[in-house]
């Protein structure tokens, strides 16, 4: 079986990593991949965004599945064109893919649905946005509409940061098109957690639970990231949300999605708020988090592609979903200045000291090969990912493997899962 896995970053690495342990034993690709995927796939020279060329080699190569990784082409309808081409792919067509592409779509889908979310008010404009502000209590958060890998969101505790960070958007266009409308969207009280369901069109699965470290230095503090670390079981996420979030968020959203013609089937990401009023949601993306999905595939029992063709074939049954009892905690080692502009090309040593540690998987998420060693090339360097007996011995074995990896400039957060351990 030839397995084609777009995308280049850790997500993309555990997706290659997970796949192929599967007991078909696939041929795998990467396009493009990194220097971690080579061990395991063969990267092709191919950018993620790059649809025609990832197409005009799905044809030739007739790979029987392909599995997409980046939001940026499920929002440019690389299912819908391989699809029709006649190829497997999971991932949710480019209608479904606004569900992360345009977050007033997403609330549109929401409100509809009856699927508590924050209440929030579209602008365009800056002078009326910032007039808005009054109607909103502090902190508010501020949101660029499109994609904006993960940065997007300015959670401001003053009017003047929020008219600072609106101007930026709306005026300054520091997102580009992304940010050509924003949301200013009301503060939700709680601690996030993320849920990863697969969704055939009908069906869903929900995988286990995990919550994300968005903020770049400790205590959640400094500016937004792609994420900083994460570890799974989330322990907000009690047993008896896990039906409330299938019921009243995941499936209504699927079923008002159905009613307007657009049939979702792939990975919907529901990041929530789980506060006094229950859980909330904060957004939704379309496709596997990051790097959520390095602690989540490590805890999944069997063999991936089954699932996964599942959702392809509207066949999906929360049965097919089994997982370890074992925690994972995953730590973030990103470039120096990010998530700011940083530089590209540092020589990282220690992995392979890191690779023998017990329990011990290095997902590389910005990395290179470069005269024969491995280089940074991207803010998000590696995830280091452990699973241990429980959350302490795997956050642990996480920063014994972080101990053990150099490169110039080298930060990551030293507390992952610090809320897990309060409680």
């Amino acid at each position: 079986m030839r397995v084609l896995v777009i995308g280049s970053g850790g997500r993309e690495h555990t997706l290659v990593w997970k796949l192929a342990q599967d007991s078909c034993r696939p041929q795998l690709f990467c396009a493009p991949g990194n220097a971690g995927t080579t061990a395991l796939a063969t990267n092709l020279p191919i950018a993620a965004e790059d649809v025609p060329a990832l197409l005009a080699w799905a044809k030739q190569n007739r790979p029987d599945l392909t599995v997409v990784g980046p939001e940026a082409p499920l929002c440019a309808g690389v299912v819908d064109a391989f699809a029709d081409a006649g190829l497997r792919v999971f991932g949710p067509c480019r209608a479904a893919a606004r569900m992360e592409g345009s977050k007033q779509f997403a609330k549109d889908v929401m409100r509809a649905a009856g699927v508590r979310t924050a209440r929030a008010e579209s602008f365009s404009d800056a002078a009326a946005a910032i007039r808005a502000l009054a109607q909103f209590s502090l902190p508010v958060v501020i949101k660029a509409d499109g994609l904006a890998a993960g940065k997007g969101v300015v959670i401001a505790a003053t009017r003047d940061e929020a008219a600072q960070a609106i101007r930026s958007m709306l005026e300054q266009k520091i997102f580009g098109t992304a940010g050509a409308t924003v949301l200013l969207e009301e503060f939700l009280d709680g601690e996030e957690a993320s849920i990863l369901a697969l969704v055939d069109g009908e069906r869903t699965a929900l995988l286990p639970s995990s919550q994300d470290h968005k903020r770049v230095f400790d205590a959640d503090q400094g500016p937004n990231t792609g994420g900083m670390g994460a570890y799974s079981p989330a322990p907000i996420v009690t047993p008896d949300l896990l039906p409330q979030i299938r019921d009243h968020i995941i499936l209504p959203v699927v079923r008002e999605l159905k009613r307007r013609g657009i049939v979702y089937q792939g990975l919907l990401y529901a990041g929530l708020m789980i506060g006094p009023r229950g859980p909330q949601v904060v957004e939704f993306n379309c496709r596997f988090g990051d790097p959520e999905t390095e602690v989540v595939l490590p805890r999944l029992k069997g063999d991936l592609i089954p699932l996964l063709q599942a959702c392809i074939d509207g066949t999906l049954s929360e049965s097919l979903v089994r997982v370890r009892p074992e925690p994972c905690a995953t730590v973030v080692m990103a470039s120096g200045g990010y998530p700011g502009s940083y530089q590209k090309g540092i020589a990282i040593t220690g992995l392979d000291d890191a690779a023998k540690l017990k329990d011990v998987c290095v997902f590389h998420a910005g990395t290179a090969m470069k005269d024969g060693a491995v280089v940074t090339s991207g803010g998000r360097v590696l995830a280091v990912t452990a699973l241990g007996k429980d959350l302490k011995s795997a956050v642990g074995l996480a920063y014994e493997g972080v101990a053990a990896i150099r490169f110039v400039g080298a930060h990551f957060r030293k507390d992952i899962a610090r809320r897990a351990f309060a409680r």
